[in-house]
C-alpha cells in the first residue's frame, strides 16, 4: 500500500486513482492529518506500507524524520512541482530516497520505489522458489518458465507473501497492504477467498502447497519441495 500527502485533495485522489487502477492500494492524507496519524498508526499496519509519496505541505520536511522514528524502512518520495536544485538537495538532506518532478505516472513511482528497495536489500527484480518465479514489477509469476495468470488480487497476495517469505503474515496484514488502511468496503474475509484460490492454482501446477496457514497466526510461504 502506498501513501500519499498532499495538501491539495486533487492530488492525493488522483494519485490514489491511478494506484487503484495498476491494482494498488492507496491512501491519502493532506498536511494537518498525517503527522497525527504516522506518530500514533499500529506498527502491524505500518508493515503494509510499501512506500511514501510525499507532495506540498508546511512541514514536509520534518516528515521523514517522523516516518524514520517509526523504525518504517518504506522508501520515501518526494513529489517536486518546479524544478528547484535547492529544494531537492534540502528534501535529501531532510531524508528522502528520490525526488521526482510533477506530473509523473504512478508506474514510474512503483518502479523507483521497487529500484531503491532493491538496492537496500540487495534483491533482484523477481524471486525464484524451486520451480516458481514471482515478479515484484507487475508481470505474472512463471512456473517452469511458463506463465501463471493470475487476477490482480491474487498476484498482489503471491507478492507480498513471498517478498516477505520466512515470516508468517496476519490475514489483517495481508488485507492491509492489498486493500489498503481505513478501507471499511470490503470484508476482510475476501482475503481467505482469494488466498484459497491462490493455494489450488499453485498446488495444481506445482504439485505441492506452497502456502502454509494456522488459524489465528496467518499465513507463510513454504520452502520448495
Amino acid at each position: 500500500m502506498f501513501v500519499i500527502v498532499d495538501d491539495r485533495e486533487i492530488v492525493t485522489n488522483g494519485y490514489a486513482s491511478g494506484f487503484e487502477r495498476e491494482g494498488i492500494a492507496s491512501l491519502g492524507f493532506c498536511p494537518g492529518e498525517f503527522g497525527d496519524w504516522v506518530s500514533s498508526v499500529a506498527d502491524e499496519d505500518l508493515t503494509a506500507i510499501e512506500a511514501f509519496v510525499l507532495g506540498d505541505g508546511p512541514e514536509r520536511y520534518d516528515w521523514p524524520r517522523i516516518i524514520r522514528n517509526r523504525n518504517s524502512s518504506a522508501p520515501v518520495l518526494a513529489l517536486n512541482e518546479t524544478p528547484s536544485l535547492e529544494q531537492t538537495l534540502e528534501l535529501f538532506a531532510a531524508g528522502v530516497d528520490d525526488v521526482v518532478r510533477k506530473p509523473v505516472h504512478v508506474r514510474e513511482i512503483m518502479a523507483r520505489v521497487e529500484a531503491i528497495r532493491r538496492r537496500a536489500v540487495g534483491d533482484d527484480d523477481h524471486v525464484q522458489l524451486g520451480d516458481l518465479r514471482v515478479y515484484f514489477d507487475g508481470r505474472d509469476p512463471e512456473i517452469g518458465g511458463d506463465i501463471l495468470h493470475l487476477p490482480r488480487r491474487e498476484r498482489r497476495i503471491l507478492e507480498y507473501l513471498m517478498r516477505n517469505r520466512g515470516r508468517r503474515l496476519s490475514k489483517t496484514q495481508i488485507y492491509n497492504c492489498i486493500y489498503g488502511l481505513l478501507n471499511e468496503d470490503v470484508d476482510d474475509a475476501v482475503v481467505e477467498s482469494h488466498i484459497s484460490k491462490l493455494r489450488k492454482k499453485l498446488k495444481q501446477r506445482l504439485g505441492y502447497d506452497l502456502i502454509d496457514s494456522k488459524r489465528y497466526l496467518g499465513y507463510m510461504i513454504m520452502a520448495a519441495e
